[in-house]
Order: C-alpha cells, then sequence, then structure tokens
C-alpha cells in the first residue's frame, strides 16, 4: 500500500513501496537498489582526512574530521558484493548483522562492481534474516570493461 505524503507547494505525492532486488540481479551503473543482505566481513581500508590546506572546513572554522572507509562483503542467497562503507555505516556494518541497503547505488572501481549509500540512501539494521549466503558468487569478482559502440 502507498502512502502519501504533501509537499510545500500542497501538491500530494505518492509514495512508492520499495521494490526489494537480490545482489544476482545488480548491474553496472544502475542505483536506487533496496536490498537486505547479511555482513559477511568488513575490513578498513583508509583512514585519511577530508581536507587538506585550505579546505571549506577551515573556511567554516571546524575541524576537518577523518574518513572512515571499509571494504564490506554483503551478501544474501543469490550471491555477494563488496559495499563500501563510509564513515558512520563502518560502524553499522559488523560481521553477521543484517542491514536493508535502501537507495543503494553501483559504483566501479577498477572494472568491478562495489555498492554503495551515498547521502541519499540509509543503512538500517533489521532482524536477522533467514538466509544462508551465497558465498560462491562474489559480483565484485567478475570484471567489466567498458566498450565505446560508434553509431
Amino acid at each position: 500500500m502507498a502512502t502519501a505524503t504533501t509537499n510545500a507547494t500542497g501538491m500530494v505525492t505518492e509514495k512508492r513501496k520499495p521494490v526489494f532486488k537480490t545482489v544476482d540481479q545488480l548491474k553496472p551503473g544502475t542505483s536506487g537498489h533496496t536490498l537486505t543482505v547479511k555482513v559477511v566481513s568488513s575490513k578498513p581500508v583508509k583512514v585519511g582526512n577530508r581536507g587538506t590546506g585550505r579546505s571549506s572546513a577551515m573556511v567554516m572554522n571546524r575541524p576537518s574530521q577523518p574518513t572512515r572507509i571499509s571494504e564490506c562483503l554483503v551478501g544474501d542467497d543469490t550471491g555477494t558484493i563488496l559495499f563500501t562503507a563510509r564513515n558512520d555505516q563502518v560502524d553499522i556494518m559488523t560481521p553477521g548483522t543484517t542491514v536493508i541497503l535502501r537507495n543503494a547505488k553501483i559504483d566501479m572501481f577498477k572494472g568491478t562492481m562495489r555498492l554503495a549509500v551515498d547521502k541519499w540512501g540509509r543503512v538500517e539494521v533489521t532482524e536477522p534474516a533467514n538466509f544462508e549466503v551465497k558465498e560462491d558468487n562474489n559480483l565484485s569478482l567478475v570484471e567489466y570493461e567498458l566498450v565505446n559502440v560508434d553509431n
């Protein structure tokens, strides 16, 4: 059942119910995915500063916070994919946790797919899922090549 909201102009917009996808349905260059996945593993990749020199943080008199990034292997009963967790997401993505990724997108990194949730999406902890993760189908191990087609 869809719910309705009223925006600033008084127009009523229908909210669509999310369509949940499975990991094996993900394709390069797509976005807007909602998935329920289990975190298989998580390893920190980088701890850096969000700005060096005269960054916007310095101009606004705020100290720059370090950027935390972890690569997390997540999956469902159809396969696995690497999820790039940033900052607060790193704390949520602990092995064994079941999460719902809302408005997730596929980023390409060195020709392989990575799943990510930016500021327009959400990572939510949910009830433990009752599926076994299919670890022998890792979509992040498939390498894609960009091919330009001339018309």
